[in-house]
């Protein structure tokens, strides 16, 4: 092997080697940390559909479970009923109902906070999956240790 072959195939690697690094540089750090989170909805429902592309888009991981009987699922995670919204998910042990933000989620894993989870009451315009119209503020709940409390407030997919 020449010295010119030698010399290009160490540049190949360094190439190889830079790309490497300043590819990593760019990947969320979190992402590989992140628990995935396991969402049921009902087969028919279009907005749950467009929540869980909201948390795919910000790095959380997605099984989706289609159920006709939502009532049960609710009650099983033990959802209040003053909080119930359409879809129910689960991550890392906590309860998520409804439109709640990926915001939200990540600062709920952060924080762990006690409780059973969070949750969007209804279902709000302009939350992630209600897009469309004019969008209103809304609060995302604690639940579960106590009485439900704010845990943010939000306009869209940003707090506020």
């Amino acid at each position: 092997m020449s010295m010119d072959s030698c010399h290009l195939g160490r540049r190949a690697v360094l190439k190889v080697t830079a790309l490497a690094v300043i590819g990593s540089i760019f990947t969320p750090l979190h992402a590989a940390a992140l628990p995935a989170i396991t969402v049921w909805k009902d087969p028919n429902c279009g907005c749950c559909g467009r929540w869980v592309e909201h948390l795919r888009r910000n790095g959380i991981a997605a099984t989706v479970i289609d159920n006709a009987d939502m009532q049960a699922i609710k009650t099983e995670r033990r959802v209040p009923t003053e909080l119930v919204s359409c879809h129910t998910g689960e991550i890392a042990g906590y309860t998520i109902e409804g439109h709640v933000p990926a915001a939200a989620i990540l600062k709920l894993l952060a924080e762990r906070p006690p409780g059973r989870g969070l949750a969007v009451p209804g279902m709000p315009v302009g939350s992630p999956g209600m897009e469309g119209g004019q969008p209103e503020a809304y609060d995302v709940m604690l639940f579960g240790s106590a009485a439900p409390t704010r845990f943010g407030r939000f306009l869209g997919e940003k707090q506020i």
